[in-house]
């Protein structure tokens, strides 16, 4: 079914060539004895020697770190790349593992740099940011300087290092699995095309798509629950032993943005749902519905095009949307369709979801999408295609400049969202077309501030109760999940017992914890 699905869509040969990364397993083989060489050599180089360092010398230890994390990168992106457009190849499986204890073990030979970094006085610090030779790296080790709090005993961070790869990273690797080779409803259809079918038209179609997931959900409860207890367990203790004053105040930290700021924001985004509520009445009375239940949140209005869209016109209509702001925008995207930076079929064994995997600044990112004809997955092709570019600009920062806040790395996605609808809309001249493109639009920014923030305030009551009450049941993260739901929603929308299992399909929770609040505080800024 899924090939016969690509070839319709003509994705079949939309593969990522990922011979620019390694042509070949010795090329492969030869930077991973690079990587593990290289940093035997700068533990035995300057393990123990900061104070002591002038800046020429921590300008040269900066770089030699930044060339082996640079490597190791390249590394981690081609094994993680081939990995997951095939979760179900044993040798691909361990390539990856085996990249990922190659990086623990390089990370835990070089901990003792931000460990001693951080031990500095500021005076002495200061002292050495001065120098001129220091310049490239003043704002990375200025911001390294901020976990100096959190941090352990180098004892204790390099057993943290190296369990790392049989841990955290290890259960997300299997939920990936799990889903990856998931099958919903009686034709075993992938996740991606059960869920584009929320988008049609026929509410039976509709009703069916929610049932074959929820399905599976079920189905699945046992495992996913625990590895979602696991994980949840996992952050607790990490918290506990770094001296984090909340579930979220890790994830602040990385995007160098206080405790209160992102409260204040929650707080004022839950106090106008509202907006959501007041927007779905209205949809209801449109949609000539008794009740709105949730497989109908995305319903098509009248005047919607829903008909399948070819790959070659979805590249076309990203390519005008950009060009029409920047003919740079246009030039960098051009070459992700044209060069193999871009894997779109739907294939057993491929991870869901979409990405852009940013890798080195002297290689390009690319970009991963489960293609499936609808204009929502026109979107993510322009939503990744944003971080892409933003990456390709980026390169030229160097490999530790180049690394932005997630908050920043939101805003490029976004706005190449906008472009695309901007386009789009100029290009309706039916009156009722541009009123369901409006209110389709209307609903993604929903998604994004809304829906997010409410997910946000479920991961709060997920963490808060499994550290007030132990092991949480599936039952419980169901009431959570349906609980900060209906808060957004309302009476304005009927959520089903069976939509309480759909908190377990969504890898943010597990992969980067509190990650989804960005999307709010991104699509805040970027629609003022």
């Amino acid at each position: 079914m899924m090939k016969n699905k690509n070839k319709e869509l003509e994705t079949e040969g939309i593969v990522w060539n990922l011979t620019d990364l390694y042509p070949n397993d010795a090329a492969l083989e030869a930077d991973v004895d690079w990587c593990r060489a290289m940093a035997t050599e700068l533990n035995a180089l300057w393990r123990g020697r900061m104070v002591g360092l002038n800046g020429v010398e921590l300008f040269t230890l900066v770089s030699g770190l930044e060339h082996l994390d640079s490597r190791l990168a390249r590394l981690e992106a081609y094994a993680f790349l081939h990995f997951c457009t095939q979760t179900d190849d044993a040798e691909a499986g361990a390539l990856h593992q085996r990249i990922s204890e190659l990086c623990s073990e390089c990370e835990a030979a070089t901990v003792f740099f931000r460990l001693e970094w951080n031990a500095l006085s500021d005076a002495q610090a200061n002292s050495l940011l001065a120098a001129e030779r220091v310049a490239p790296y003043r704002h990375y080790l200025t911001s390294m300087r901020r976990y100096a709090p959190h941090q352990l005993s180098e004892s204790e961070e390099t057993i943290l290092l190296e369990r790392q790869p049989v841990g955290r990273a290890s259960w997300n690797t299997l939920f990936e699995k799990i889903f990856s080779q998931m099958r919903f409803g009686q034709s075993g259809r992938s996740e991606e095309e059960v869920l584009a079918d929320l988008h049609q038209a026929d509410r039976a179609v509709r009703q069916k798509a929610a049932a074959e997931m929820t399905a599976a959900l079920a189905a699945n409860s046992h495992i996913l629950t625990h590895i979602f207890n696991t994980l949840a367990a996992d952050k607790m203790l990490d918290d506990k032993k770094r001296r984090y004053s909340g579930w979220l105040s890790a994830m602040n930290l990385d995007n160098q943005v206080d405790d209160a700021v992102v409260e204040t924001m929650l707080a004022a985004i839950t106090s106008r749902y509202d907006v959501v509520m007041r927007y779905y009445h209205w949809k209801k009375k449109v949609l000539a519905y008794d009740q709105l239940f949730d497989y109908d949140r995305y319903a098509p209005l009248q005047g919607r095009e829903t008909a399948t869209i070819p790959w070659p016109q979805c590249r076309e209509t990203v390519l005008r949307a950009f060009a029409d702001f920047s003919p740079q925008l246009h030039e960098i995207a051009k070459r992700f369709f044209t060069d193999g930076w871009i894997h779109a079929p739907l294939r057993v064994g491929k991870r869901g979801g979409a990405f852009a995997h940013p890798v080195t600044p002297d290689a390009h990112p690319y970009l991963l999408v489960n293609y499936t004809g609808a204009w929502r997955d026109v979107e993510t092709v322009a939503h990744e295609m944003g971080h892409g570019i933003h990456q390709v600009l980026a390169a030229g920062q160097g490999f530790y400049g180049s690394d932005a806040p997630l908050t920043l790395a939101e805003t490029a996605s976004v706005f190449a969202e906008l472009l695309l609808f901007n386009y789009r809309l100029r290009s309706l001249d039916d009156p009722a077309a541009k009123n369901a493109c409006v209110a389709a639009k209307l609903e993604s920014i929903f998604a994004t501030v809304f829906r997010q923030t409410a997910m946000n305030r479920f991961e709060a009551r997920m963490h808060e109760s499994r550290r007030d009450m132990g092991e949480l049941s599936a039952d419980d993260f169901s009431r959570h999940w349906l609980t900060t739901q209906r808060e957004m929603f309302g009476d304005a929308v009927t959520l089903t017992d069976d939509y309480g299992y759909w908190w377990s399909y969504i890898p943010h929770f597990l992969a980067t914890p509190g990650y989804v609040y960005l999307f709010s505080s991104v699509r805040s800024y970027s629609d003022s």
